[in-house]
């Protein structure tokens, strides 16, 4: 098991601290088969301010060798792009999706063969979860 600290357990926004674990860090490189997987709680995709840019994040995460995944959740929004040739997920949240009121979100997989990562998201449902719809209204915005 490999959790990516964040704001939520530092103690921010009044939340409690949550105890140390050797699962959870702020960075994680993880080996799987012939690809390099990183994990940290945010990394910039949508490029903000000057500055605020994914390679520069790169870069001090991971000053040896780039990442050919990142995965990072801090906006609770899907996402799967790919950036100067990163593939870059985002899984949403589970239970908080886009930051709106406690419900069922999403969750992501990723499958690895070999030199190939592919990313998934899914809806869940009260029957279990399906395939995320990106062209359709997700329930969180029909409420």
């Amino acid at each position: 098991i490999y959790c990516a600290r964040g704001n939520g357990e530092d103690g921010s926004g009044g939340r409690p601290i949550q105890p140390e674990d050797p699962r959870v860090k702020y960075v994680w490189t993880v080996e799987i088969e012939s690809l390099s997987v990183g994990l940290t709680h945010y990394i910039p995709v949508d490029e903000g301010p000057p500055g605020l840019t994914l390679e520069k994040f790169v870069a001090r995460y991971w000053p040896d060798k780039v990442p050919d995944v990142i995965v990072s959740g801090d906006s609770h929004t899907e996402l799967i792009t790919e950036i100067d040739g990163i593939l870059c997920v985002n899984p949403g949240s589970p239970t908080y999706p886009h930051n709106y009121d406690t419900q069922y979100g999403t969750i992501g997989f990723l499958d690895i063969d070999g030199d190939r990562a592919d990313a998934s998201v899914w809806l869940i449902t009260d029957d279990g979860i399906e395939p995320f719809d990106w062209d359709a209204i997700p329930p969180w915005r029909l409420r």
